[in-house]
């Protein structure tokens, strides 16, 4: 009931998660999760993202 009353979804947030999702089957290499973290903030275009430093 509260769907009608109030004009309010999740649609975004299950759409980046959805979209997070594809990018796990597809990125199934990914051997380094820092690396696959960049990828997801950067596919959301998230500018702030803190990974640390590494050198390999």
């Amino acid at each position: 009931m509260n769907s009608f009353a109030f004009d309010l979804h999740n649609g975004y947030i299950e759409g980046i998660n959805n979209q997070t999702k594809v990018i796990k089957r597809n990125a199934f290499g990914f051997k380094r999760f820092d690396r696959f973290r960049a990828r997801i903030l950067l596919h959301h275009q998230y500018k702030k993202k803190a990974t640390p430093n590494r050198s390999c």
